[in-house]
């Protein structure tokens, strides 16, 4: 039997609940299908890090307009969503780094970011625990941090309130001009569907230029106040944002628990989600190298998880060339928490018909199409770096 959806979201994570919400918010009579159920995969295995992000313009664009949706929609979230403003502070180890934090002030306050530079003495008052000598830090005050999970069962609970359907959990196994087919043998049957499967999404369309990149977690025991704010090196960005080396980088956030999380490494070429325990030894020394007492705390649990990642580091969100039926909602690398409620607004315009609060062809996915027909996304990658 077929059933008949205005809109099939695949996937429950933060993104396809957001994309849910928003579909029922909309007035689209919406559908929502996972072979895990909800907020399963990146969304459970990722820090919950609210953050703005600047490697290119649309970048800029996509995570300052959902950051802010997110400070919107903060006092309905539930406790259990753990939201707090608790600040990033990109940490400068030298004066090089220090002219990296006054470029992004500038840039910051352009966009109409709040931020503010603290030299030595001020980031050593705001964080005791930092190794002495540092050159300063990039307080961007409007980032924040929440539970992922928790934020992804709400914003579902929500669209199913609005009118959505969480369907049993049941695997996808195709998808493509208005139906879904399922593996027990049955098919819905949508005016849009909306493929939200994040690294998982190529498995449905293999010509995705996205690729797995796995990461690593530490969570620690409780320890209030060890650390005030999310604190991030500057050298994250050229390492943890490189598109082809695999790196670990200087990421800990302190949660309402009382715990740590610690991060962060970024591995291409793992398809399973083992410990990669020299990796893991690399991205704790390199905490330590900043926080050199972290090393005396005691770790709990270490993890992974999987990021979709695409060669120009943005989303693809929108319509996909030559079906009118498909639209993609994948590819946000570490940015899924971020930026799914501007995903979702994003999907649900492009699906009315409507404008959107910001122009969307920066993320539409047609801008790989050539590309992708011809080669694999390994190949692509290759080409960006070299780009």
């Amino acid at each position: 039997m077929t059933r008949v959806w205005d809109a099939v979201v695949v996937g429950a994570g933060i993104v396809g609940a957001a994309c849910a919400r928003e579909c029922a918010a909309v007035g689209l009579r919406t559908a929502v299908i996972d072979a895990a159920g909800v907020g399963g995969g990146a969304t459970a295995a990722g820090m919950g890090h609210i953050v703005v992000m600047d490697d290119s313009p649309a970048q800029l664009a996509l995570t300052r307009w959902s950051q802010q949706l997110w400070r919107e929609l903060a006092p309905e979230l539930p406790s259990e969503a753990e939201f707090e403003s608790r600040g990033t502070l990109w940490v400068a180890a030298d004066e090089e780094e220090m002219r990296e934090v006054r470029r992004r002030q500038q840039l910051y306050a352009s966009a109409g970011v709040p931020s503010e530079i603290l030299d030595s003495r001020a980031l050593a008052e705001a964080e005791p625990q930092l190794r002495r000598g540092l050159a300063g830090a990039l307080l961007v005050q409007s980032d924040a941090v929440l539970y992922p999970p928790a934020a992804a069962a709400y914003l579902m609970r929500e669209a199913i309130r609005m009118g959505a359907q969480m369907l049993p959990p049941q695997r996808v196994t195709a998808l493509a001009h208005g139906r879904v087919s399922l593996d027990n043998g049955s098919q819905l049957s949508a005016g849009r569907i909306v493929n939200a499967c994040g690294a998982g999404a190529t498995d449905l369309l293999p010509q995705l230029p996205i690729r797995k990149r796995r990461g690593h977690l530490v969570i620690t025991d409780r320890y209030p106040g060890f650390v005030h704010h999310q604190l991030v090196e500057l050298g994250y960005l050229k390492s943890a944002h490189s598109i082809a080396l695999d790196s670990v980088a200087f990421n800990v956030q302190p949660r309402q628990t009382g715990q740590l999380l610690i991060g962060s490494s970024r591995e291409f070429g793992a398809e399973d989600a083992t410990i990669n325990h020299a990796l893991l030894r690399a991205m704790i020394e390199r905490a330590e190298s900043y926080l050199p007492r972290i090393g005396n705390l005691q770790a709990i649990r270490a993890w992974t998880g999987f990021r979709a990642a695409t060669p120009d580091k943005l989303p693809l969100i929108g319509p996909w060339p030559g079906d009118a039926t498909f639209c993609l909602a994948t590819g946000h690398e570490g940015l899924g928490i971020t930026t799914s409620l501007a995903t979702a607004r994003l999907v649900a315009a492009e699906i009315t018909g409507k404008a959107s609060e910001i122009p969307a062809a920066p993320y539409f996915p047609a801008r790989f199409l050539d590309a992708s027909r011809l080669a694999p996304a390994a190949t692509l990658y290759g080409e960006a770096v070299r780009g």
